[in-house]
């Protein structure tokens, strides 16, 4: 019998750039201030952050530049993190020290094992897909971040006021998120079955929505509640 265990389809391939001074230092003297370890157990929010509050978890962060607009201009809320590469995390928490943001925290490793072990039920108010890679080769379609598994495995971290906000500039993947989304009977499309959202006016202007305008792309948005009653 083949005991062989079927390889997980990631959203992601690691391409780990040169790290700079700054970000390694940053990884080496910050993480344990703003890094959360991976493990199988799940987390005491309150307690990484050390209060209660509205909490955000912002999914492939990237260099971290939209993430800390939004912790600057809210530090009300909490922002949960959570990038794959090395040099985005580094320079996310280079940034945070130096601005000295106390409300963001990050995981550097796969937003599925995060939803899997690490996350509370009932724990986060939003959630932020913004401009995930979009693998547009037929081919490699299955390797785009928002599919049914994702989607079964993020909606219970969400309490039932959630919401869900995703983006991207490339047209097949937004019919593709659309499709997925509107069909899963706890989700509601706030702009109506169907329909894209218009752009949310807090949303920064990020750079890769900014890269795509630049080569002549649309924008298109998404944005769902959570048909649930808890």
């Amino acid at each position: 019998m083949d005991t062989t265990k079927k390889r997980t389809i990631r959203s992601y391939v690691l391409r780990q750039g040169r790290m700079t001074d700054a970000q390694t230092r940053a990884l080496e003297q910050h993480w344990t201030s703003y890094g959360i370890d991976r493990e199988e157990n799940q987390l005491d929010i309150d307690l990484v952050f050390q209060r209660t509050a509205p909490r955000i978890l912002d999914i492939g962060s990237g260099m971290g530049e939209t993430l800390i607009k939004f912790a600057e201009r809210h530090p009300e809320n909490d922002y949960l993190s959570v990038e794959v590469h090395k040099p985005g995390v580094g320079s996310l928490i280079a940034t945070a020290d130096v601005k000295q943001l106390h409300n963001i925290r990050v995981f550097n490793h796969d937003v599925m094992e995060v939803l899997q072990y690490q996350l509370p039920d009932r724990s986060l108010d939003e959630v932020y897909i913004l401009f995930p890679d979009p693998w547009p080769k037929k081919r490699h379609h299955k390797r785009r971040l928002v599919n049914s598994h994702f989607i079964k495995l993020l909606i219970p971290k969400l309490k039932s006021h959630a919401r869900i906000f995703l983006a991207t500039d490339w047209e097949d993947l937004a019919e593709h998120m659309l499709e997925i989304c509107d069909g899963n009977d706890e989700l509601l499309n706030l702009a109506g079955e169907g329909h894209f959202a218009p752009r949310p006016v807090w949303r920064p202007l990020t750079k890769f929505e900014n890269r795509g305008i630049k080569l002549g792309h649309n924008v298109w948005d998404l944005c769902y509640g959570i048909n649930r009653q808890d």
